[in-house]
């Protein structure tokens, strides 16, 4: 089950049931299956909030994955800031759609056992996200 929820920002407008279809072509080509998944769209307040409460980090980010993932079942809370989104798909000369689908496919790879934490696992996380993302129409999102 995959939630979309919005705590204190608008719902970002796309396409639910596409978005649910490409989700679990994802995780099966990471040979995982579909547990429940919140998608939790907040701002950058929230996300800070959460960032100093359970990661002790000081600073603004634009995705945090708390993975609760058993075996070949991933699940997880994924915690999405829209105004860093926003800003990010400004810096990157990306429209937020665009931006948005990489985010919530980023969250998804994290709960497949793939890391970013140092350069090298960054290219190959945006790698693994450049092939998903070809693996969508992003139009119908």
């Amino acid at each position: 089950m995959i939630q979309f929820i919005a705590e204190d920002v608008i719902l970002p407008i796309f396409h639910i049931n596409n978005t649910n279809r490409w989700i679990k072509k994802i995780a099966a080509d990471y040979c995982k299956k579909v547990g429940k998944i919140t998608f939790i769209f907040c701002s950058d307040k929230r996300i800070l909030e959460i960032n100093n409460q359970f990661l002790n980090h000081d600073y603004y980010t634009d995705i945090i994955t708390f993975d609760y993932s058993n075996d070949n079942v991933i699940s997880g809370d994924i915690f999405i800031s829209v105004d860093t989104v926003k800003s990010n798909a400004e810096y990157f000369k990306v429209n937020f759609d665009a931006e948005i689908q990489r985010i919530i496919i980023h969250g998804i790879l994290h709960l497949c056992g793939q890391e970013d934490h140092t350069p090298e696992l960054r290219k190959e996380m945006t790698r693994k996200e450049n092939l998903a993302l070809q693996k969508t129409d992003i139009q119908t999102i």
